[in-house]
């Protein structure tokens, strides 16, 4: 794969940067792939870039984020001209574009959930960062710094996915193991669930969590129906490992990729790489890259300092 894969906006959590190190982890071909908890569908649109599979499905429960998805594969031109009204209206909102943004979320907290009103919170919103509360409603800020992705600069890439996409994708907004149940031989899987620290928990950064043991059983039932998938879940940072590794008896590999230093470490004055694990199914460990970063190799640790 030549060059980043294009992307809508910017979207906290986003593998797009790791996609490069995740896709020699797939065939060079094969029949679908499938993301369960697609947010903005990194690894969907750099798979498609790099022509992977036949068809892809992108499905999260997050309903607004996969409008967002289909308008943009589906019809561009629309999505562009209706956020490029939206996004127009701060710079002649009486209020300001602050308060202009305020307006347009709660707007889409009353119900106007249309993929131009989403499209505009994220690019707009603090960190491209999706906050809901306990009452589901959108609470994320503004960020108070910049006016959001431009249409100008937001068309090509919305062209360029649809390009990629278009004909070949199914949209869907659904529990994460009925999607699974869907996967057949022949399909890969990927999925980058929610962190653990919020799983079984409804936590304000995610839509919702999930439970850890009915995600091991469903990995567990990929595994006896002859599934492959790859899974981004966690990592480390310097000395500090989040969240818990996924069973032995899974027979996962876990490589960690590195993710680049982390901004936070940076903040406080520290040089620390920041490594995300990916976990690889049995079918799929034969595409193991020889560059891949193991969890065993020594060598992690010299690189963080």
């Amino acid at each position: 794969m030549n060059g980043t894969a294009p992307h809508i906006v910017q979207y906290q959590g986003s593998k797009r940067i790791l996609a490069p190190q995740i896709l020699p982890y797939m065939p060079h071909r094969f029949e679908r792939l499938i993301e369960p908890f697609a947010g903005m569908a990194a690894i969907t649109i750099a798979a498609a870039k790099a022509g992977r599979a036949g068809h892809y499905v992108v499905n999260d429960l997050n309903r607004p984020l996969v409008d967002v998805l289909q308008s943009a594969i589906e019809t561009p031109k629309t999505l562009i001209a209706d956020y490029t009204k939206v996004w127009s209206e701060q710079f002649s909102y009486e209020g300001g574009s602050v308060e202009h943004f305020y307006k347009v979320r709660d707007d889409f907290n009353g119900g106007n959930q249309s993929a131009a009103n989403m499209l505009y919170l994220l690019a707009r919103c603090v960190k491209g960062s999706v906050r809901y509360g306990s009452n589901g409603q959108f609470n994320q800020s503004p960020d108070k710094r910049r006016n959001g992705t431009s249409p100008k600069t937001l068309k090509p890439n919305v062209d360029a996915i649809s390009y990629y996409l278009k004909g070949r994708t199914s949209f869907s907004s659904k529990d994460y193991r009925e999607v699974l149940e869907e996967a057949r031989p022949g399909d890969i899987v990927y999925m980058d669930p929610p962190y653990q620290g919020v799983s079984n928990v409804r936590d304000s950064r995610y839509y919702s969590g999930i439970d850890f043991a009915d995600f091991v059983e469903a990995i567990d039932r990929l595994n006896r129906r002859g599934i492959n998938f790859l899974i981004s879940y966690d990592g480390k940072c310097g000395d500090k490992q989040y969240g818990e590794d996924l069973p032995d008896g899974l027979d996962l590999q876990k490589v960690l990729l590195n993710a680049g230093l982390s901004s936070q470490s940076l903040l406080l004055g520290k040089k620390e790489v920041t490594y995300e694990a990916l976990y690889i199914s049995r079918g799929l460990q034969q595409y193991k890259p020889r560059q891949a970063v193991e969890l065993q190799c020594s060598f992690l640790e010299t690189m963080a300092i």
